[in-house]
């Protein structure tokens, strides 16, 4: 399977390696009281709502992260 900034939270999290990613540039993103309310969401939607936790330069890195895999 592809991933990218475009896959839900909850898949990203599902996935050691992919976890792995959003923790280097999200530090406590899996552990975050409101991560159950995002699961379903793509990580590109969170990052709307995130209220500027989830920067464009963190969405750039992860996403060539992802593309690395």
């Amino acid at each position: 399977m592809a991933y990218s900034i475009e896959s839900t939270v909850r898949e990203l999290l599902a996935s050691d390696a992919t976890k792995a990613i959003l923790e280097q540039y999200l530090p406590g993103i899996s552990a975050h009281p409101q991560i159950g309310m995002a699961g379903g969401m793509a990580l590109a939607t969170v990052a709307k709502f995130s209220g500027g936790l989830i920067t464009d330069d963190a969405l750039e890195k992860i996403q060539a992260a992802l593309q690395a895999l």
